[in-house]
């Protein structure tokens, strides 16, 4: 991607490059449903945003209802599960590498893999009809990447809650929690996001950098590896349940999973 302003249409998604600000629009829908064919293509994007120095940051947002509902259940089962979490999981080693800020722009909803997408991004903006949540143990299975970072961002008594009930949150929690930076009314939202990105227009790129390594000092530095442990401990302990299958099947069946507490 060159250093002018530049705008790139793949069928999942919208990549953007303007005013040295880096843009990539999830276009899946009403829903945004994180897909392996879509992910591939977040994942070339935000790798070819790595390779951009002049970058001051990169937004994810989304046209549609929601941010994300999640990634494809069907997805998650059988031969395709490894697959789905490796390009899942190399979206977070990709956005964990990043030298200038990362910035998520929630209008709707962000659930289940949306929310992990959403929340470990440095910076979140919502608008006041923008819900949070992960579900999955609902479903019978966790969020991986949730169940590192939510410790590290709400603390853990309040980690346990969200990750053990599932419930969804509005924006307005979810900044209360620490998961939100700001929240702006939908009438004005995208005019408050805009002018929150230019905040960095008169800002050094070389300092923000250096400012974000240091302030990144206290995030997990073996994020990497604590992700892969947690991707073989959900293929190997988890998917071998009884109860983790029954309830992605009973969800993709839409109804109720018949727990054997296996």
């Amino acid at each position: 991607m060159s250093n002018g302003d530049s705008k790139l249409a793949n069928d999942l998604i919208l990549v953007e490059k303007s005013n040295d600000i880096g843009k990539i629009t999830f276009n899946n829908g009403d829903w945004n449903i994180l897909n392996i064919a879509m992910m591939k293509q977040i994942n070339e994007a935000l790798e070819n945003f790595l390779k951009d120095e002049s970058l001051k940051a990169v937004m994810i947002n989304h046209t549609g209802r929601s941010f994300s509902a999640g990634v494809d259940v069907a997805e998650h089962m059988g031969d395709l599960a490894p697959k789905m979490l490796k390009e899942f999981h190399d979206m977070f080693k990709k956005l964990n590498r990043f030298n200038c800020p990362t910035i998520a722009s929630v209008k709707g909803a962000a659930l289940g893999g949306g929310c992990e997408v959403a929340v470990f991004c440095d910076i979140v903006l919502a608008s006041e009809k923008a819900k949070f949540g992960q579900p999955e143990i609902k479903v019978g299975v966790f969020p991986p990447v949730s169940v590192i970072i939510f410790p590290y961002l709400t603390g853990h008594k309040k980690a346990y809650e969200l990750l053990l009930q599932g419930e969804t949150i509005n924006a307005t929690e979810a900044h209360r929690l620490g998961l939100v930076n700001h929240v702006f009314p939908i009438d004005s939202y995208e005019q408050e996001v805009s002018q929150f990105l230019e905040r960095f227009n008169n800002l050094s790129t070389v300092v923000l950098y250096h400012t974000k390594k240091v302030i990144r000092l206290g995030f997990p530095d073996d994020f990497d590896a604590q992700i892969d442990r947690v991707e073989e401990y959900y293929l190997n302990e988890l998917m071998k349940t009884h109860d983790a299958n029954e309830g992605l099947k009973a969800f993709l069946e839409k109804r109720t999973p018949e727990w054997k507490n296996q």
